[in-house]
C-alpha cells in the first residue's frame, strides 16, 4: 500500500504540470510551428512545396527594410528614454517624499490605460485643427501656427516615441524601484560616512545594486517595445507612407489587408528571432540563477 502511495506521488507532479504544458503547447507551440511551416510555403496557390523564397523576398523588400530600420528607431529611443525617466521617478518615489502613494499611483496612471485608448487621445491631442497640444502651444507663443505632428515626415515617429515614452515608462519605474527598495540602507550610510558625494552613491552603489534589474527591465521593455502595436496602428496606421510602419504594424498589414499570409508569417519569424537574441542575456541570467 505504501509502496503504491509512494509511486502515485511520484507521478503526482504530471497531474498539475501536466496541464500547463499542455495550454502552452496549443496557445503558443502549434501557433508557433504553423506559423514557421507557412513562412516555408511559396505564395503561389496550390503548391505544397517548401521553399526559402519569402526570406529572399524579404531581403529584396524596400519596405520591409524601412520598417526594419524605423522598428529599431523606435525601440531604441522608447526604451532609452523608458530607462532614464523610469530610473528618475524610481529614485523620486524611493527618497523621503509626502504623500509617497499618491504619486505612485499618478506614475502608474499611464500604464493602466489601454494602448488603444492611449493612440486615440494622443491622436485628438495631436491634431492640428482641434488638438489640445497646439492650443496650448499656441497661446503661451511657442509656436506661430499648428503644427502637424502626425503627418510632417519630421515629426511623425518622434511624436508617437513621445507618446509612447509616456505610455510605457511606469514599467521600467516598477522594476526599478522594487531594486532599489533591495539595496541595503548599510551601503549608502557607509559610504556616506566615508564622505562619498551623491553621484559617487549614485556611481558605485545604485548602479551596481540594480544591475540585474536593469538587464531585466531592458529585456523585458525591448520585447514589449518590438511587439508594440495597438498605439500605432491607433494614431497613425503606419503613416505618412511607412514614416511610423514597425514590424508589428507591417505583419498585420500583410496578413490581414494583403492576405499574404506566407509572406506575414515569413516576418513573424523573422520578429521572433530577433526577439530571441534580445532576450538570451536574460535567460541566461535566470538559468544561472536557478
Amino acid at each position: 500500500m505504501n509502496i503504491r502511495l509512494r509511486i502515485r506521488d511520484r507521478h503526482m507532479w504530471i497531474l498539475f504540470v501536466g496541464p500547463g504544458v499542455l495550454l502552452l503547447v496549443l496557445v503558443l507551440g502549434f501557433p508557433a510551428v504553423k506559423s514557421l511551416l507557412y513562412s516555408l510555403r511559396p505564395e503561389e496557390a496550390g503548391s505544397t512545396a517548401y521553399t526559402v523564397s519569402n526570406y529572399r523576398n524579404l531581403l529584396k523588400d524596400p519596405f520591409f527594410a524601412r520598417t526594419f530600420w524605423n522598428t529599431g528607431v523606435f525601440v531604441t529611443l522608447s526604451v532609452a528614454s523608458h530607462m532614464l525617466l523610469g530610473l528618475a521617478v524610481a529614485m523620486v518615489l524611493n527618497s523621503a517624499i509626502p504623500a509617497k502613494p499618491l504619486f505612485r499611483v499618478i506614475a502608474l496612471l499611464p500604464w493602466v490605460v489601454p494602448d488603444v485608448v492611449a493612440g486615440i487621445i494622443w491622436k485628438w491631442m495631436y491634431d492640428p485643427i482641434y488638438g489640445a497640444l497646439n492650443d496650448l502651444l499656441l497661446r503661451t507663443g511657442l509656436i506661430d501656427s499648428p503644427v502637424e505632428w502626425l503627418s510632417n515626415p519630421k515629426l511623425a515617429l518622434l511624436s508617437v516615441i513621445l507618446v509612447n515614452l509616456w505610455r510605457g515608462f511606469p514599467f521600467v519605474m516598477l522594476i526599478l524601484l522594487a531594486g532599489l527598495q533591495a539595496i541595503p540602507r548599510y551601503l549608502y550610510e557607509a559610504a556616506a560616512i566615508d564622505g562619498a558625494t551623491r553621484w559617487q552613491l549614485f556611481r558605485h552603489v545604485t548602479i551596481p545594486g540594480l544591475k540585474k534589474m536593469i538587464i531585466v527591465a531592458l529585456a523585458l521593455d525591448i520585447v514589449w517595445e518590438v511587439r508594440r502595436f495597438g498605439l500605432i496602428q491607433a494614431m497613425t496606421q503606419g503613416g505618412p507612407g511607412v514614416l511610423t510602419e514597425v514590424l508589428s504594424t507591417y505583419t498585420y498589414k500583410q496578413y490581414f489587408q494583403f492576405f499574404r499570409f506566407e509572406y506575414a508569417s515569413a516576418i513573424s519569424v523573422v520578429m521572433t528571432a530577433v526577439l530571441l537574441m534580445v532576450s538570451l542575456p536574460y535567460i541566461l541570467m535566470i538559468s544561472q540563477e536557478e
